[in-house]
């Protein structure tokens, strides 16, 4: 099993509106460091997972979309619950389509809220 991973981070405001929330229903910022991990049984015919420059252009194409936006304003999100494991599935779903003529395996985006709490989504 070979991986490629890559970091970025996104910086986004929103709120989640229901009491199970706390606080966080109020409008607040959240800056994740996004790692997108490129996950294949085998290398490719160049012996790589994915280039490594491709990888990060992906990755960071993907948060463009939500970058200094508030989640609660754009219509792909309305009615939703935009919590951590919510946009890493979005954050997922990007990647993967952009990685379609690039890569052929699994991908899993890790969201890291603080240096000792993340969610993940694979693939």
């Amino acid at each position: 099993m070979y991986s490629v991973t890559v970091r970025e981070s996104v910086m986004i405001a929103h709120s989640l509106a229901d009491p199970a929330f706390g606080p966080a229903q109020n409008l607040h910022g959240a800056t994740y460091v996004v790692d997108v991990e490129f996950v294949a049984n085998d290398l490719n015919d160049k012996n790589v997972v994915i280039d490594i420059g491709i990888a990060r252009n992906i990755a960071r194409a993907s948060l463009e979309p939500i970058a200094y936006r508030n989640l609660d304003e754009l219509a792909e999100f309305e009615g939703k619950l935009t919590t951590a494991e919510f946009v890493a599935r979005y954050v997922h779903d990007a990647v993967a389509a952009m990685a379609k003529p690039h890569f052929d395996g699994r991908i899993c985006v890790r969201l890291k809220e603080t240096h000792d709490a993340w969610v993940s989504y694979e693939g």
